[in-house]
């Protein structure tokens, strides 16, 4: 199928707008005036429409030539973010990069880096968003994210990613200050422990089934979307649960946490961030130099 609306008719429209009139936008793109009146006669003749009406010496789009050059626009500036991508992934460097982030960490420590690159190449497109448990290492086996940072290596890795440290998390249990936990025999056995209410992050996996760790419970758990959101809910006392000591030392420092000792101890566990093997790219090599850097505390 032919179609009669092309790039080089829409870059005349715009032009024209641009400057004004037919001869201003015959210079701009180098061009005698008859061709930039013949392109746009061609192309109210094969749309049927008139798309300019002259005022004096300016040409004026009609409300169908607004309609047109609006949408026009879109289709050019997709088509040079479509030549930049192809140019960028011939060099190396991805068009589009995706982040997994686990809930177990702030997003904080992400946004200088992101706008550090943006400074080198504004044009590539950077997704970033929060998985959690499972869903991390999944999002990145089922190619949902290019780099995952927050993991835990698995009992049996994958031996097509790699991994590598970034932080060492401290468990700590905790409740609100008002909590009838406080008031129990210390350290808190797991017999009573499991008698409250634990509050747990739902795991975000899709193609697997959904974990749950450091829960001692016999009653049913309230379920939340993320380790912030656990968080809030511990801090107004709907349950307890294990946090990671990084996240809470300013709330157990204002009296809005309190850390309660426990007989059975959580051991302290790494964090990864986590790559395949077989990705090469030049964007997954910057953010892994910068974050191998950076201090996670």
């Amino acid at each position: 199928m032919k179609y009669p609306i092309t790039l080089d008719a829409l870059e005349v429209l715009d032009a024209i707008d641009r400057k004004g009139s037919f001869a201003a936008a015959a210079n701009a793109l180098f061009r005698v005036p008859s061709a930039i009146s013949y392109t746009v006669q061609k192309l109210e003749q094969d749309l049927d429409v008139v798309l300019f009406r002259k005022e004096g010496r300016k040409a004026i789009l009609t409300p169908a030539g607004k309609v047109l050059l609006e949408q026009g626009r879109e289709i050019l500036n997709a088509t040079e973010r479509l030549a930049i991508a192809t140019k960028k992934t011939h060099s190396g460097w991805e068009p589009v990069f995706t982040i997994a982030i686990d809930s177990i960490l702030k997003f904080d420590f992400i946004y200088p880096l992101i706008a550090k690159f943006y400074a080198i190449l504004p044009d590539i497109e950077i997704n970033i968003y929060e998985e959690v448990l499972g869903g991390t290492h999944e999002a990145l086996t089922s190619n949902r994210a290019d780099l995952v940072i927050g993991v835990g290596v698995e009992a049996t890795p994958n031996k097509g990613i790699n991994y590598q440290k970034i932080q060492q998390i401290e468990w700590i249990f905790a409740v609100a200050p008002a909590h009838e936990l406080t008031k129990a025999p210390l350290p808190l056995s797991q017999h009573i422990i499991e008698q409250y209410r634990f509050i747990v992050v739902r795991d975000s996996s899709r193609q697997q089934a959904p974990q749950s760790h450091r829960i001692f419970n016999k009653r049913p758990v309230l379920r939340v979307s993320s380790l912030t959101e656990k968080i809030q809910a511990q801090c107004s006392g709907l349950g307890v649960g294990f946090l990671p000591a990084h996240r809470i030392q300013g709330l157990l420092a204002q009296g809005l946490l309190v850390a309660l000792p426990v007989e059975k101890l959580i051991p302290t566990e790494a964090l990864q961030m986590a790559w395949k093997t077989t990705n090469s790219g030049k964007v997954l090599g910057w953010f892994i130099e910068q974050l191998s850097q950076h201090d996670f505390g």
